[in-house]
Formats: structure tokens, C-alpha cells, sequence
């Protein structure tokens, strides 16, 4: 009777949550309203005249635009499209999409898929659970591919060993989700879109882009250190926490094996393992390209001013992307699946066909922040939060500002879903803001701190956007498994992921480790 009772009050909270949830507009009509709001206050405001401190410890004036004037109204429409659109943050649109080529090929192909079903079919059961964590960590490059091929997979895998699979499939969705901001693989999506537009954030309120130890960073790679320890950690904390909290509730109570699942499914065929062995030729020979490249014309040279320029690095982008592409090409075409040209070029579209929303969510959402830079109620909104945190003491206390913005991103995820339009939301504000506080804050630690709380909190709320396709996952191996129960059952992974990953933060700050280059 204690347990019905637990389990109807846990029901209530997720409800509560989901109900929160379903109220909050989407993020684009948010940026819609925002954009208003902020012709509005420029209208009341406009005109008004305050001064920041400037990095070169002089002062800056700044003074509120009012937006409805006929040259700013002119500004609206002759930059909508090309300059505050297509062209912010240096054309992160492109950047993105330009990624999604050689994601698209890999995946398209099938390449990606057979080599998850390779690697989860030949391991070990005393290493399954770290395996299956560091596999949804990798299988993020690939969208969808870890929570559509690998949980189920996960599942497979613990079934097939005589053990309950939702304890697979539970240590796989704290990889895939929990883990969405590590990989081993630098210039990710994800990556670049809080790269790039931590740079945009922090070039819009004069903030020098550099990391916290004073040097220069590339916004792709500014977080490559940190994110190659943040996968070693979540392996194995993620390994730790499935052995000793999720097995244990598991691996006594039943299960059922659908008659529709055949444990066959995601075997690797001779066919696709030859398929793979061509792959492993096409990603030779990419490697050797880009080595070639960066050793050759990509190389790094000093200019006529004598700045050092990095040709290689700040191609980053299309290097792996064509790290991706070969070898998607060489397995498609081998397996089958690509039987000419037109198929390469459908499956490339088909990966930016995926993009659509991301097209409509960044035409208003960078309009918007255009318009927060141009009006100058940005750097006002700046000015009143540091002066606020300033007025408290915070200036002193870095750490606990850390962990404030990470508890508040933490929470705000609950009821918010998507990286880039919650980044859209924070980064804007926090960046400066915080630098202004403490300048230790710099844009890299801010966007470090903002990418572990959105990862480590996606698998406790209901709102996640693959929550439902895990949960019915999950069903088809206990019927009765409810939304309450999966979030009870990561809450430990979110709970271990988030402390833990806020003190390597913390070590890499005090000893003054680089998080990237």
C-alpha cells in the first residue's frame, strides 16, 4: 500500500511538470513575442542614455534606440534577412547545415547504425553498462541514431543475456541524452551552436572572446578538452550508476519478450560487414587528406601584421565534415543503398529536409537578438543584472555563480526543451552579464556551465522530446511501465551527472586546465 501511495505522488509531480510544460508557448512564437516586446519598450525607453565599464577599464555610453523612427523601421526590413538572419554569428545557419552533409551521408547510408549494432553485439556483460553509456555519448554526431537504433538495441542486448532489458536500456539513454553535450569528436552540431553564438553574445556587448585564461579560442573547438574528460566521466559514473542503482531494481522483477521482437534484428549481415571494411578505406583516406591539408596549404603561417593565422582550425567544420562524408559514400555505395548520384544528393536532403524547424526557429529567434544589440536594451538588461548581482557580493563568489546559472538553466529545462533555443534565451543575457560580475566568467566557462545543466536534466522531465518514444520502448518489456517510473529510474544518472560534472568544472578552473583550443 506504501508503494501505490509513492507512486501516485510521484504520478502528481510529473504530472504538474507536464502541465507547466504544455502552457509554455513554442520557443518561436516566445522569440515573436519577445521581438515585440522589445519594439515596445523602445518606444517607452528610447532616447535614454547609460554608461558600462569597457574592457580597457574606460567607460562606454550607450543610448536606447527607439525602434520607430523611420530609419530604424528602414533597419528592420533592410536587415532581416541578410545581415541579421543569414548572416549572424558569421552564418552559423550555413555552419549547421554545411555540418549536416556529412552527417546526412553517414547516416543516410546506414553507416552509423551498423556500427552501433557492431560494436553493442561484441561486448563483454561486465562491461555493457560503460559501453552502452560511451556508445549513446558517440551516437549523438548522428541525431536521432541513439535514441532510435541504440536504446532498442540496448534492450536487445540484455534480453539476449537472460538479464531484465530496461536496465540496458536505461544506462543507454543516460549516454544519449545526459550525455548530448560530450563526445571525443570535436566540432559537433552542438558544438557549433553554442560556440558560434557564445562568440556572437559575447561580440555583441564589446566582451572579449577569449577563454578564462586569457587566450584566444576557436568557438568549434573552444570546449574540446573539457568535453573529451566529460566523456571519460559520464562513462564511467553512467557505468557506476547503472551496477549499483538500476540493476539492483531491476534484475528481480519480470519481464515479458514481445513475440514481435526478433532477437535477430540487429545482427550485422556479411554483407554490411564487408560494407564496413570499404567505410574504414573511405575514412583512411579522408584522415590522410586532412593531414595533408593541415600539414600542407591549411598550415598554420603568420601574417604581414604578425598575427598567427590557423587556416586548418578555422576550417575545422568542412574537415569533418568531410571526415563523415567519405566514409558514408564508400559504405553506401558498397552496401547498396547508394546506387547513384541522386541518392547521395537525396540523402543529403533529406538530413536538411530535417532542418526546417531549425530554419523558422533562427530567422526570428536572430532577428531578435539583432534587434536586443542594435536597440542597445540588451547591454541595458546587462547593466541592471550585474549591477544587481554586483549590489549582493556576487562579484566574489565565482563559484557560486557557476553553479546559480546551472541550477537556474537546470530547472528551466524541466519545462523547456530544445539546446539552441534555451541557449538563444540565456546565452544573450548571461554572457555579458556574468563577465561584467566577475571577469573570470569568461564565455567559454559560461557556455561550459549552460551545456551540463541542459544535458544532465533531459531525462527526468516528461517534456524531452523522445521521452515518449523511450517510454513505449520501455513498454514493450514491462506493459505497465509508467512516465513516473522512467523518471524515477534516470533520476540517479541526472543527479550523479550534474554534481559531478559541475566539479570537473570546478578542477579544471582551479587548476587552471584549458577547457579546448
Amino acid at each position: 500500500m506504501v508503494i501505490i501511495s509513492g507512486k501516485k505522488k510521484s504520478e502528481r509531480k510529473i504530472g504538474f511538470v507536464e502541465k507547466v510544460g504544455h502552457k509554455i508557448p513554442d520557443p518561436v512564437i516566445i522569440f515573436i513575442f519577445l521581438y515585440i516586446l522589445v519594439l515596445l519598450i523602445t518606444l517607452i525607453f528610447g532616447g535614454n542614455v547609460f554608461s558600462m565599464s569597457a574592457s580597457d577599464g574606460g567607460s562606454v555610453e550607450y543610448t536606447i534606440k527607439n525602434m520607430f523612427t523611420a530609419e530604424n523601421i528602414r533597419w528592420i526590413f533592410s536587415n532581416a534577412i541578410l545581415n541579421n538572419w543569414l548572416g549572424y554569428a558569421g552564418g552559423i545557419v550555413g555552419t549547421i547545415l554545411i555540418v549536416m552533409f556529412g552527417i546526412g551521408i553517414a547516416e543516410e547510408s546506414g553507416l552509423l547504425s551498423v556500427l552501433i549494432r557492431r560494436l553493442g553485439t561484441n561486448i563483454s556483460d561486465k562491461f555493457l553498462p560503460f559501453i552502452l553509456v560511451f556508445l549513446g555519448i558517440m551516437s549523438n554526431i548522428a541525431t536521432d541514431a541513439g535514441y532510435l537504433i541504440l536504446i532498442p538495441l540496448a534492450g536487445l542486448l540484455y534480453a539476449g543475456i537472460g538479464k531484465n532489458p530496461l536496465i540496458g536500456m536505461a544506462a543507454a539513454f543516460a549516454g544519449v541524452s545526459a550525455g548530448f553535450s560530450a563526445n571525443l569528436i570535436p566540432a559537433t552540431v552542438v558544438d557549433v551552436i553554442v560556440g558560434t553564438n557564445a562568440e556572437a553574445f559575447a561580440q555583441s556587448q564589446n566582451i572579449p572572446f577569449v577563454s578564462y585564461l586569457g587566450k584566444e579560442i576557436n568557438p568549434f573547438t573552444m570546449h574540446y578538452y573539457f568535453m573529451v574528460a566529460s566523456t571519460v566521466l559520464l562513462v564511467l559514473i553512467g557505468g557506476f550508476v547503472t551496477l549499483k542503482f538500476v540493476k539492483p531494481r531491476f534484475e528481480r522483477q519480470e519481464y515479458i519478450i514481445p513475440s514481435d521482437i526478433n532477437m535477430n534484428d540487429f545482427e550485422v549481415t556479411k554483407h554490411e560487414k564487408k560494407a564496413l571494411r570499404w567505410a574504414l578505406i573511405g575514412l583512411a583516406l579522408s584522415l590522410a587528406a586532412a593531414v595533408i591539408l593541415g600539414f600542407g596549404p591549411l598550415s598554420a603561417y603568420v601574417d604581414d601584421s604578425g598575427k598567427t593565422v590557423t587556416p586548418f582550425l578555422d576550417n575545422i567544420i568542412l574537415i569533418i565534415t568531410m571526415v563523415f562524408f567519405v566514409p558514408g559514400l564508400f559504405y553506401g555505395y558498397s552496401s547498396g543503398k547508394f546506387k547513384n548520384t541522386g541518392d547521395v544528393v537525396s540523402a543529403m536532403s533529406k538530413q536538411i529536409g530535417g532542418m526546417g524547424y531549425v530554419i523558422v526557429l533562427t530567422f526570428f529567434c536572430y532577428n531578435f537578438l539583432s534587434l536586443l544589440t542594435y536597440t542597445n536594451i540588451g547591454v541595458y538588461i546587462t547593466y541592471i543584472g550585474a549591477k544587481g548581482l554586483q549590489a549582493i557580493g556576487a562579484s566574489n563568489m565565482p563559484i557560486l555563480l557557476i553553479i546559480g546559472f546551472i541550477v537556474i538553466t537546470g530547472v528551466i529545462n524541466l519545462f523547456v526543451g530544445g539546446l539552441s533555443s534555451k541557449w538563444m534565451l540565456l546565452g544573450p543575457i548571461f554572457v555579458p552579464m556574468l563577465y561584467r560580475v566577475n571577469s573570470s566568467m569568461t564565455p567559454d566557462v559560461v557556455a561550459a556551465a549552460y551545456r551540463i545543466a541542459d544535458s544532465s536534466t533531459n531525462i527526468i522531465t516528461p517534456l524531452m522530446t523522445y521521452a515518449g518514444v523511450v517510454l513505449m520502448y520501455m513498454r514493450k518489456y514491462k506493459p505497465d511501465f509508467s512516465a513516473g517510473n522512467l523518471i524515477g529510474v534516470m533520476a540517479p544518472y541526472s543527479a550523479v551527472f550534474i554534481v559531478s560534472w559541475t566539479v570537473m568544472l570546478m578542477i579544471f578552473i582551479w587548476l587552471r586546465i584549458p577547457l579546448g583550443f
